[in-house]
């Protein structure tokens, strides 16, 4: 570990001496030329250097510019808010569009869940005539076999007077 050295060690020294005592290279004669022998300071903003101006004049000129600047401050100012008004109308606008869409999202799951209930009642109403309908049938098949039996038995009874008169039906006796 090296030791610490006191500031007023000679050896430690300033490695920027130039810099002590506020000079920098800018400040030396080559650049001379280039910096401003006095400084003037600067009353106004309208650009005129008329060293016969009085003081109300650049006063006009400095309210005037006060004015401009509290103008256009003022302007901005109210386009601001006109944009923020704006951006909260754009929001309620968005949200009533929105709960709309949501209102009919809504009211068309009901109408949906309504067509699907009358939708499976007519189903099943119609299984259930179909079914009726097969025992129907079945009973009309059924029924027609009967009249078909019906109508030959008569048919018979019919023709069984002159049945007798066959030989094959008399009965011997002996």
């Amino acid at each position: 570990m090296l030791p610490a050295l006191p500031a007023s060690d000679p050896l430690q020294g300033n490695t920027f001496p130039a810099l002590d005592y506020a000079f920098t290279p800018w400040d030396g004669p080559e650049f001379s030329a280039l910096k401003p022998t006095s400084p003037n300071p600067v009353t106004s903003s309208s650009g005129s250097d008329d060293p016969n101006r009085s003081p109300a004049d650049e006063n006009l000129v400095l309210d005037q510019s006060n004015r401009a600047v509290s103008v256009m401050e003022e302007r901005k100012r109210r386009r601001m808010i006109s944009n923020r008004e704006s951006a909260r109308r754009s929001r309620l606008r968005k949200q009533r569009h929105l709960d709309n869409l949501r209102n009919q999202m809504n009211l068309f799951r009901v109408e949906n869940r309504e067509l699907n209930n009358g939708l499976q009642f007519l189903l099943h109403h119609c299984n259930r005539l179909r079914t009726e309908n097969e025992w129907l049938r079945s009973e009309r098949t059924l029924l027609r076999q009967k009249l078909a039996n019906i109508n030959q038995i008569m048919l018979f009874q019919q023709l069984q007077p002159f049945s007798t008169a066959w030989p094959c039906n008399i009965v011997m006796t002996e």
